[in-house]
């Protein structure tokens, strides 16, 4: 395992470093350490490395990851895993707002709380969080699978696509045209799929699905309230 240390060659040397990594490159497992907050950590890989921060990371880290597994052995600032394509990013700790904001393939497992707006806009990736999630999370959500193993803050999935929501806690509300929806023995499947990559231990069977009424897909003033 190689390492890099951000206090002693700083963000951009290590960026570069991590960017010019190559499926046949002879290292791909790298350890960051004295990562203290810093923003845009392990930004824009495109690589089957696995890399490891060693504590808490700022905003945007691992955002538009494609390929590589990327681990936090702390907490995350606003926007981790944002715009993600594929790979894997895992905070141990809690994520701030916008967790896995348009992200559109992969996995982001957070294992404690989320805060809000996460998976907002999500394009296709799968989320699933330890905790619970602020309000305004899964706002315009048009692809992919956000599982929440606690609570879910006010105005869940509003304006929600074709994304899947599972909640095994509490909803305090729902947003325009998110509706709960039967859970059918695929979907039971998929989430069990799900939380098992995830790495939780929680039964599928606890949850309940969310999602689109399909009502404010073209504007029709009969539905002009819910807009």
């Amino acid at each position: 395992m190689a390492e890099l240390d951000l206090a002693e060659v700083g963000l951009r040397a290590v960026n570069q470093q991590l960017h010019a990594l190559s499926r046949e490159s002879n290292d791909l497992d790298w350890r960051l350490l004295n990562p203290l907050g810093r923003h845009s950590i392990a930004v824009g890989l495109d690589a089957p490395a696995k890399v490891t921060v060693e504590g808490h990371a700022g905003f945007y880290c691992g955002g538009m990851n494609k390929q590589a597994e990327i681990i936090i052995e702390g907490h995350a600032g606003p926007g981790v895993a944002e715009n993600m394509m594929s790979g894997t990013v895992r905070v141990k700790g809690n994520a701030s707002q916008s967790a896995g904001a348009t992200g559109h393939g992969g996995l982001l497992v957070i294992e404690g709380d989320a805060s809000s707006r996460c998976g907002i806009s999500m394009k296709g990736i799968d989320i699933v969080v330890g905790g619970s999630v602020g309000h305004m999370s899964a706002f315009m959500a048009q692809l992919g699978t956000l599982v929440i193993c606690g609570d879910a803050g006010e105005a869940l999935g509003d304006s929600i696509y074709e994304a899947k929501l599972f909640v095994r806690g509490k909803v305090e509300s729902l947003g325009a045209d998110c509706i709960e929806k039967e859970m059918t023995p695929e979907h039971l499947e998929t989430l069990g799929s799900l939380l098992e990559r995830a790495g939780i231990d929680a039964d599928p069977e606890d949850f309940r699905r969310y999602g689109s009424a399909r009502k404010l897909y073209n504007f029709d003033v009969d539905h002009a309230d819910a807009y």
